[in-house]
């Protein structure tokens, strides 16, 4: 057993903590594979290696078998992340839901997500889907511009984006939410204009949309650094993000996340969040539990942040030896610890009570609309806002980065074009 594992584990001892309150958790499940990674992606994803599929699906069983039966939370999203999970075959997804199902209790009104890329969906596979009980769907449309998805060494096309949609209506799905990135090199004001319309008119009921990162290791950070490509404009893509959401509010689409947008239910929107806003999502900017299982994987549970392994080889090798089974060593000390640990951890960092406060500000400022409300941090914490953070909240209030009142705290429209470093005051 992994010397990294043992020692973990054995700092546990026997104790159980359970996620405070009746609050329902939520489940990741990580597919890293991908038919070919995108110039400009640092997740942990992987080409190349889909005859490894099979196998990494049955240690992903073992691993929500061996996690289920510790929890007693109920679960109410699902998000199958990645890589590219729809290139999972159907029956091994099959084998995934039905392990969830006899594992972990669902709610009955469980959002259920999958992202998928447009190239790898028919409408037969998207109706398996359906009959799985996915019932969102996200769809990495990244532009409409075929220069710029060359740029981003995507393997689609915008037709293909627009038949997804097509197919997902078909198959009953009435929740699509589509991904788009802006502040490309060379991207104009014109091709982004451009792309989102053309979105748009898809008719979907949500967006997310992105600013380019350029993340250490990727290709697209290479070719800048070679001066292949031009340093992406801070301040084009600053107007960029700008007249997007006013062309999504023209659409009836309302913000209630930085990159987030969600269709509107009626003519005036009166609520923080839609129905169309990813429940999932929301788990992680309200800093509440979600477990993570798949190689890589994050999960923060019961005053622990933690971590899979990332590599898929070593993730089914330590599954597939320690993995779910009633008599093994594994399965005994998981069962006496009950935290959300498997043998396919990587690390695990205890979470205080300051620490905690600080990334619900990090976290719930990213809601546009509604924050972090001084009623909920003070039933949380016991104690309000301006008992932790009257210094920065001051500060940034001064600035005018921040709205910040007896209601609580929430970005100011400038302060959204700055985020990371309001963000920072908290850290």
């Amino acid at each position: 057993m992994d010397r990294l594992y043992t020692t973990l584990w054995g700092a546990c001892g026997n104790m159980r903590i359970m996620a405070a309150g009746s609050q329902p958790i939520s489940l990741y499940l990580h597919f890293p594979f991908c038919h070919h990674k995108c110039s400009y992606c640092d997740l942990n994803a992987y080409a190349g290696l889909e005859h490894l599929i099979p196998a990494y699906v049955a240690a992903l069983v073992s691993e929500v078998r061996l996690i289920g039966q510790l929890m007693d939370d109920r679960v109410h999203t699902l998000y199958f992340g990645g890589g590219t999970p729809s290139i999972t075959p159907l029956p091994l997804l099959a084998g995934v839901f039905a392990a969830i199902r006899e594992s972990f209790m669902l709610a009955d009104d469980c959002e259920v997500s999958l992202e998928a890329n447009p190239d790898t969906v028919d409408l037969a596979y998207l109706e398996g889907l359906r009959l799985l009980g996915v019932n969102r769907l996200s769809i990495g449309a990244q532009s409409a511009q075929g220069n710029e998805l060359t740029l981003f060494q995507r393997t689609h096309t915008f037709d293909e984006v627009a038949s997804a949609v097509r197919l997902a209506r078909e198959a009953g799905f009435d929740n699509v939410s589509l991904d788009l990135i802006y502040g490309a090199p060379g991207q104009t004001m014109i091709s982004w204009r451009d792309t989102l319309q053309q979105h748009v008119a898809l008719a979907v009921e949500h967006f997310s949309i992105y600013a380019l990162s350029l993340d250490f290791g990727t290709p697209m950070r290479a070719w800048v650094n070679r001066g292949l490509l031009p340093e992406p404009d801070g301040d084009l893509a600053a107007e960029m993000y700008e007249w997007a959401d006013e062309e999504l509010a023209r659409a009836r689409f309302a913000q209630y996340e930085i990159s987030s947008w969600a269709r509107e239910e009626s003519p005036k929107f009166q609520t923080p969040n839609s129905k169309f806003a990813c429940r999932h999502n929301l788990q992680y900017w309200h800093n509440l539990p979600y477990l993570g299982l798949g190689a890589g994987a994050h999960g923060c549970y019961g005053g622990y942040r933690y971590s899979n392994v990332a590599s898929p080889t070593a993730y089914v090798e330590r599954m597939s030896r320690d993995g779910f089974n009633p008599r093994s060593k594994a399965t005994e000390v998981a069962t006496t610890v009950r935290l959300p640990f498997s043998p396919a951890l990587a690390e695990s960092i205890s979470i205080d009570a300051r620490t905690e406060m600080s990334e619900t500000m990090l976290t719930g400022l990213r809601l546009t609309r509604e924050g972090v409300r001084e009623r909920d941090f003070r039933e949380r914490y016991r104690v309000g806002l301006r008992d932790v953070f009257a210094k920065e909240l001051g500060e940034l209030r001064e600035r005018g980065l921040i709205e910040w009142n007896e209601k609580g705290a929430r970005l100011a429209n400038g302060g959204r074009l700055v985020a990371n470093w309001v963000f920072e005051k908290f850290v």
